[in-house]
C-alpha cells in the first residue's frame, strides 16, 4: 500500500479506487490523532457523542414546543 520510505503512489490509490488526497489526509488524521482517528466499532469520538447528545436534545425540545403550541390554542379559545 505504501512504499518503504511512507510514500502515497498513484498507482496505490488507483488500486483502491480511492483519491490520493484522501490517502493522504487519512494517513495524516492517523499519525496525528492515532486512536481517534478511525472510531469505528460503536467507538464515537467526544465530539461524535456531543453531537448526538444535542440532536437528541433537540428533537425532544422541539417536541415539547409542539405541545405546548396546541396547549396554547386550546387555553385561548373562548368557552
Amino acid at each position: 500500500m505504501i512504499d518503504q520510505k511512507g510514500i502515497i503512489t498513484h498507482e496505490e490509490s488507483e488500486a483502491l479506487g480511492i483519491n490520493e488526497g484522501m490517502l493522504w489526509s487519512w494517513r495524516k488524521e492517523y499519525k496525528e490523532v492515532k486512536i481517534e482517528s478511525f472510531p469505528g466499532n460503536g467507538r464515537m469520538s467526544d465530539k461524535d457523542a456531543e453531537i448526538v447528545r444535542l440532536r437528541l436534545e433537540n428533537r425532544r425540545l422541539l417536541a415539547k414546543r409542539e405541545i405546548l403550541k396546541k396547549a396554547t390554542v386550546l387555553f385561548v379559545r373562548p368557552m
